[in-house]
């Protein structure tokens, strides 16, 4: 019985003739072999990928090189003198804008922790309130590309510094007693006041009714030296 649509479809149409040898042919042997064979040929390819991206990577880091002595020579002072700062700075502008096409990005590491595999430590610094490891200056700009590491930046970071002596701790006191401050200096007691014994009383001052006068101490002594006198010459007579 002949199948309808299929005889519909070769109406019109030639036969293809079955090579001879056709119908002994093993499928699955021949089928396995073609699978190899693409294997072969995306292995190559994979390598070709592989070659030409290494070449490219090469190809970069030489332009990143040249990046790096335009940069030099923007600093010496006898180029810039003639006028040639200006045409360095604009080259640069031009050759870092092809990276950043190509994928190639500078790195800003500044402040960061340094990362063993973006950085490579040339120098340190001791910087008072930054933690150790912070990036503090960037010697040879890093580069990334896509997402790998097209070069390493050479950077300058903090070290620990000195750590300040503990001040050594005060004793307490043991408490006081209360005593008052004194207002000023101390003023002396008053000496015990103690009256004059009253000498002997001279006799022309003593009168009836009258109240006898106490005899100065000079005038005692003078009146005892006239007694002693007065009894010597009545001796020698």
């Amino acid at each position: 019985m002949t199948d309808t649509p299929t005889a519909s479809l070769l109406d019109g149409h030639q036969r293809l003739a079955v090579p001879p040898g056709a119908e002994s042919v093993d499928l699955d042997a021949k089928f396995s072999q073609l699978l190899f064979r693409a294997s072969l040929l995306g292995s190559k390819l994979t390598e070709q990928k592989q070659a030409a991206r290494a070449a490219q990577r090469e190809l970069l880091g030489v332009l990143v090189e040249v990046d790096d002595a335009l940069a030099a020579l923007g600093l010496d002072r006898e180029l810039v003198a003639h006028g040639r700062g200006a045409g360095l700075e604009a080259t640069r502008r031009r050759l870092l804008g092809r990276l950043a096409k190509a994928g190639v990005r500078p790195m800003r590491l500044d402040g960061l922790a340094a990362d063993p595999a973006l950085t490579e430590i040339v120098g340190t610094e001791v910087r008072a309130g930054v933690a150790p490891e912070t990036v503090l200056q960037t010697v040879v700009t890093g580069f990334f590309w896509e997402e790998e590491v097209l070069r390493r930046a050479q950077v300058v970071v903090a070290a620990p510094g000195a750590e300040p002596e503990p001040e050594p701790e005060q004793e307490a006191e043991p408490d006081s007693v209360y005593a008052p401050e004194a207002s000023g200096p101390e003023e002396p007691e008053p000496e015990e006041y103690k009256p004059e014994e009253p000498g002997p009383v001279a006799p022309e001052a003593v009168e009836l009714g009258a109240q006898p006068r106490p005899v100065p101490p000079r005038v005692r002594r003078q009146g005892k030296a006239a007694g002693r006198h007065g009894k010597r010459a009545k001796r020698k007579k």
